[in-house]
């Protein structure tokens, strides 16, 4: 799996589990230390470490195995170190405290929601008479 679809993957279960202002940061050219970050809220440490369980225990499903999960004791912020991909678990008043989308603002964001893009539809011209 691509680090990038392995980013996709990862926000999408992050909203299995509620999480809040899910997004993806490209940093492949800004750092070597990962590809992308995926950085997500909660408004409760519970509902913190249910996020990153479960990330967890769904990307182990799919043979990707997290070398470093940090932060899991204190419960505000979780790091969650799959290589090339670096998962941050945030408690909502830390992240805004870190701000890392500040931080990392020369990478390319994208905004992960749960809602299904509506179908274009064709315009069909009814003649009269």
């Amino acid at each position: 799996m691509t680090s990038k679809l392995l980013a996709k993957k990862i926000s999408k279960l992050s909203l299995e589990k509620k999480a809040e202002d899910v997004a993806i940061l490209d940093i492949r050219k800004l750092t070597t230390m990962a590809d992308y970050f995926v950085i997500c809220s909660a408004n409760s440490i519970n509902q913190v470490k249910s996020i990153a369980d479960h990330i967890v225990d769904e990307v182990k499903k799919i043979g990707e195995f997290a070398t470093q999960r940090e932060g899991y004791a204190v419960g505000s912020w979780i790091i969650i170190d799959l290589f090339d991909v670096v998962v941050h678990v945030f408690l909502e008043e830390t992240r805004n405290y870190y701000n890392l989308e500040k931080l990392w603002s020369d990478a390319k964001k994208e905004i992960i929601t749960d809602k299904i893009k509506p179908k274009k539809s064709k315009l069909v011209r009814v003649k009269k008479g």
